[in-house]
Parts: C-alpha cells; structure tokens; sequence
C-alpha cells in the first residue's frame, strides 16, 4: 500500500502549500458532505490529502463540523495516516502560546455530534484506550524539529463543546483537579472516528492562549489568539512538509494496531446486519464486513 498523508487543517490553516499536481475534488460521502472539497497533490514524492476542517472561509462551528463525512472522505481518497492540526489553549506554564503538543490523550467533553459511524444494524465497539498512534506522533514531533518552535511530547486534550470559551470554574477543574494539559474543541469525535475508520491519527495541538486560568493573562483575547494563529499556521506547513521524507511512499503495517482496531469490533453477527447501513459502511469499516 502507498503513503497518503491525510491534513486536517485546523483553525488559521487553510491550505497546503507546495504541492506538486494539486487540485480541489469533491468527495461524495454516505454521511453527508464533509467540511470543503479536499486538495489533493504530491509532497516530495509522497500523496496528500487536505481537508479544511472548518471550511475555507472559516464557515463551520466546532459543533457543525461534519466530522463523520470528513473522515470517510478521507479514507475514500486512499488515506492511510491523518495529522489533525487545531488551535488550542494551555493549562500549563511550560506549554505556552506558540508551542506545540503532540497529544497523546483525550477527554471527550462534547455532547451534540455524531460520534460513532455504527448504530443500529451494524453494532462495533473500537478500544480508545491509546487514541493516537504513536508512530505518526514520533513522525510529527521529528518533523518539527526543523521548525522555530518548542514541542512537547504527549498531553491530555480536554474537548469541550464550544463555541464559548471556559468559564474560570471550568478552567480550574480542567487543570487543577482533572490534570489536562490543552483545551480544545475539535479532536473529537474526530480521533474516535479515525479509529473506527482503521487509520493511524496523530492530534498537533498549536497553543494559542492560557485559556483564563492565568493569573497574569486573564479571559481569552481572541485578538491575541488571532496573532499566535498566523505564526503557528506557517509552523504547522513547515511540519507538514517534513512528513513526506520520515514516513516515505511505502505504508507498512501499523505496529500499533490502528489499521486492525476493527479485528474484534463488530458486534452484530453477519446475518443480522442491515444491508442498507453496510453500503454506508463500505469505505470505513469495507475490510472487515467485505
């Protein structure tokens, strides 16, 4: 199987610069339309695929994002290895606006999305246990290092709903009694759907903020946010750019097990499942319902 690098790209990014054939497509997906249409091109020899999470334009919420149809376009394109940028705010002093964090754990704090591609006809239940693969996240945290920027290995990503900001009760909890690390509102149900779609995810945190548990910052200053966004956007295309020549054009068995957490998923016996939502899932979950 070839690499191809799937980009989400985050709040601030938009676009991906440097690709060799690239052009605009439309996906079609059982699951809706996903965010934009997807560019797709060559990076140094090796396929990628981008997708605008909020759109160009910046015209979905964090809510509204269609984030099933995202990643089965995704898979739909031939993708094997997704790097999820987003915009997030710091709970901690040594993670501070313009870092980045290769995101090792999740706390899914969202309650009005889709966030299984299963349900009645078709029952699976992946593990989450370890929502990243660290394999892809070793590849990012490599990729940045040619980059004028600090990173941090592993964290735990608190996914709030949105689309406010923490309160300063919030905050505290999230930090003080909780022990997170950043605060966002996009990487789920994204990682849990990249898991049932089988692919390798790796979650890049860009700080923007202290979101207000800081004494000395206050509430969040979108202005501010606005302003470490640009910086941090030229910082994640210098990562993406580094991706090709550490992952190469030959995809080989995840060692992890993200291209198998399907194995033992499905529980629904084969002549109990529903033809309709099987069709539905011929991209995502095609190697194990055949």
């Amino acid at each position: 199987m070839q690499t191809a690098i799937g980009v989400i790209g985050g709040s601030g990014v938009y676009e991906i610069d440097g690709l060799a054939d690239a052009q605009w497509i439309s996906v079609e997906s059982p699951f809706g339309a996903p965010s934009d249409d997807l560019l797709i091109g060559h990076l140094n020899g090796v396929k990628m695929v981008f997708l605008p999470r909020h759109g160009r334009g910046h015209v979905h919420t964090p809510s509204t994002v269609p984030y099933r149809a995202n990643i089965d376009a995704l898979k739909r394109c031939g993708v094997t290895d997704v790097v999820s940028l987003s915009a997030c705010g710091s709970f901690r002093e040594e993670m501070a606006p313009g870092d980045f964090v290769i995101v090792d754990q999740f706390i899914d704090r969202t309650f009005a999305r889709d966030k299984s591609f299963f349900g009645s006809g078709c029952v699976a239940h992946v593990s989450v246990a370890h929502p990243t693969c660290p394999r892809l996240g070793e590849a990012c945290i490599k990729a940045a290092a040619s980059q004028d920027v600090r990173v941090h290995r592993g964290g735990t990503y608190l996914v709030m709903e949105g689309p406010q900001f923490s309160s300063l009760a919030e905050s505290r909890l999230y930090r003080e009694q909780w022990g997170c690390d950043v605060i966002g509102m996009t990487n789920m149900p994204e990682a849990k759907l990249a898991r049932e779609a089988e692919l390798c995810y790796a979650s890049v945190a860009m700080v923007t903020d202290y979101d207000c548990w800081h004494p000395e910052h206050g509430e969040v200053d979108v202005a501010k946010v606005i302003a470490t966004l640009v910086g941090n956007a030229e910082n994640a295309k210098g990562l993406i750019a580094g991706l090709p020549a550490l992952l190469g054009d030959n995809h080989t068995d995840c060692p992890h097990g993200c291209d198998k957490a399907l194995e033992f998923a499905v529980m629904t016996q084969p002549d109990a499942r529903d033809p309709a939502m099987l069709a539905k899932l011929n991209a995502v979950a095609g190697r194990v319902l055949g």
